[in-house]
């Protein structure tokens, strides 16, 4: 499968958030008024793809103002740089993540459990996100000016410096690699930190968002604030396979 030169697709979640589907994960995209923001952006070489996905949309993507970062790995930070030089937008990420984003120091390993090898292996055959600028370096609870007052949380443990946003007068939670949503509502994969992780998730579940967005998997709109919260209280740190399950 070619990440790169498969179209991407752009799905509105609501009136103000659209979902950006690339052939493996998402990225997404807040509205106020004609200015975007991306949340992640997607594997490298795929800046074409999301500005067409963007004009089909109706958006533009001149008015990019800024590029929110999840967290350092390849397919959320790929497409940023090339973007954000087109259009004159800002990149941000937390101040943990900044030098993985920048290409200072290495992408930390994540401690995989055996099942998490072949997707891990996959992943390694996509292509790497260049070194990519950060003009701000965020802090745990700092307010972003978009969406009314976006918020960042911290949530530390699938890399050291992952955040989720939360939009808390939209109901609205971007929870990074943290949570996944495949098929449903569940702990992320390939984390650095697991016990961490596991603690972040259930720091976003307390937020009690309406609507989920993950990195991976499908955006969570019904009985949202339920699901996430049984999935934070029913994940393990480390799964228990000795039943043979």
């Amino acid at each position: 499968m070619d990440l790169v030169d498969t179209a991407v697709e752009l799905a509105e979640i609501g009136p103000r958030l659209h979902v950006l589907r690339f052939p493996v994960g998402q990225a997404y995209v807040w509205r106020d008024g004609a200015d975007l923001t991306l949340v992640d952006a997607g594997w490298a070489g795929a800046a074409d793809g999301i500005e067409a996905a963007l004009r089909r949309g109706g958006l533009d993507p001149a008015r990019i103002r800024r590029i929110v970062l999840t967290h350092c790995h390849r397919d959320h930070v790929g497409a940023a740089g090339e973007l954000a030089d087109r259009h004159g937008a800002e990149i941000l990420a937390h101040a943990l993540d900044a030098p993985y984003v920048r290409g200072e120091l290495p992408v930390p390993d994540p401690d995989l459990l055996d099942w998490e090898r072949p997707i891990m292996e996959h992943g390694l055959t996509t292509p790497e996100a260049p070194p990519t600028r950060v003009d701000r370096e965020l802090a745990d609870g700092e307010a972003l000016d978009f969406g009314d007052g976006a918020v960042v949380v911290p949530a530390p443990g699938h890399t050291p410096g992952s955040i989720g946003v939360h939009l808390p007068r939209h109901g609205v939670l971007f929870a990074g690699d943290t949570v996944a949503s495949v098929p449903d509502v569940m702990f992320g994969v390939m984390h650095v930190d697991r016990a961490g992780a596991l603690a972040s998730m259930r720091r976003l579940a307390a937020l009690r968002p309406s609507v989920l967005c993950c990195g991976h998997g499908e955006p969570v709109t019904r009985d949202t604030a339920a699901r996430l919260a049984k999935a934070a209280e029913l994940a393990p740190a480390v799964p228990d396979f000795s039943s043979g399950n």
